[in-house]
């Protein structure tokens, strides 16, 4: 067996890294001609371990759009049931690090064209695991052929100084990254300045938790006596509940735009949860009547671990993972066309002149703004 250098003693071990780069070169190839129906080619003559050229040679007038974003603690529960169950879920965190970026680029009216990852390991052996390595490649292909984007770079890094798991775990990623958009034409842009008292607000259903409230999921599961293999009463554990796939709404946002609705805002409805509704800084207040069917999670944080509704409220997405705010006479268009599109929506409330805050009639409950 050939020596380890000096530099894989103290933590940092190219040779056990390099399975995982090969697997996500590999896959990334796979990605580079996926933006082309939106008019933006990557350069496969440039191309190199952490960046791309890339272009647009449409013939539309055009804006760029560049978002980055953290997955955070969702990855922690797939260590912990990779451990247990030798199922990885790391094709969906795959997933789960792209949209948690691609959804935010969406809210401007863009359209994803290339992304690149960023992965910081507490060690370098987390990454000679071929089993998680394929998964978490088929996952950024499969999401990318989704919603159109390349990859054409990324970075992955042992930062065994910095990144520790909490136990159990034993070994952990940190998992980020950044997607380029396109708004092509450049008026296309959705700056969100057009919302007005009067507007309806559109929810979109998510798949699930999605990527936030996760710290609260792991603190209130780790004291259950089976933890996350705890059964639901849908008969999921509920490890495997929490770590569904994140939803992509790259295909409703450009059905809206290409038939010319006109939206006023998107949303993702990310951190701050229900509450983020009140997004806007103006004197609006947002009127919630009508919602969509909640996850069995959440229902379960709140009947069975005892999360009080406020921060169920304040925490997780409670079954809407996107919003569109558009003008009453278009609200009818919109929720159609989000059906055809393959989303379940419904139109939940409406925006008027008032306090800063959102009231969720459903539960009888007012909500102040996101940060208070």
């Amino acid at each position: 067996m050939k020596e380890k250098s000096a530099y894989a003693k103290a933590g940092v071990d190219y040779t056990q890294m390099e399975p995982f780069k090969m697997a996500m070169i590999e896959a990334g190839k796979k990605t580079l001609a996926f933006p082309n129906k939106r008019g933006v080619f990557i350069n496969e003559e440039a191309i190199h371990a952490h960046g791309a050229v890339f272009e647009y040679r449409g013939n539309e007038s055009h804006i760029w759009c560049k978002t980055h974003e953290d997955l955070g603690n969702k990855n922690w529960i797939a260590e912990w049931m990779y451990e247990r169950t030798g199922k990885t879920y790391y094709d969906a965190i795959g997933i789960d690090t792209a949209l948690i970026v691609v959804n935010d680029v969406i809210a401007q009216g863009a359209l994803p064209v290339v992304f690149n990852d960023q992965l910081e390991a507490s060690d370098s052996s987390w990454y000679s695991d071929e089993v998680r390595s394929k998964d978490l490649a088929a996952g950024f292909l499969k999401i990318c052929e989704e919603v159109g984007m390349a990859l054409p770079a990324g970075e992955s890094a042992c930062v065994k100084y910095i990144v520790n798991p909490r136990p159990p775990v034993k070994q952990i990623v940190t998992l980020s990254g950044s997607v380029t958009g396109i708004i092509a034409p450049k008026e296309r842009i959705v700056t969100g300045r057009k919302l007005s008292a009067g507007d309806h607000i559109i929810a979109v259903a998510s798949s699930g938790l999605h990527a936030n409230g996760i710290s609260l999921v792991i603190q209130k599961t780790m004291e259950l006596p089976e933890q996350f293999l705890t059964k639901l009463p849908n008969g999921n554990t509920l490890g495997a509940e929490a770590l569904i796939a994140t939803r992509s709404y790259v295909a409703l946002v450009e059905s809206l735009l290409d038939a010319g609705v006109d939206v006023h805002t998107f949303l993702p409805g990310t951190g701050d949860a229900i509450g983020k509704i009140a997004f806007d800084k103006r004197p609006f207040t947002y009127r919630i009547h009508s919602w969509l069917p909640v996850p069995p999670l959440f229902q379960y944080m709140r009947e069975q671990l005892g999360v009080a509704i406020k921060d169920c409220l304040k925490t997780f997405n409670w079954g809407a993972g996107f919003y569109v705010f558009v003008p009453a006479s278009e609200a009818e268009r919109t929720v159609s066309i989000g059906k055809k599109a393959g989303y379940d929506l419904a139109d939940v409330g409406v925006v008027e002149a008032g306090e800063r805050q959102v009231i969720f009639e459903p539960e009888n409950i007012t909500l102040p703004p996101p940060g208070e």
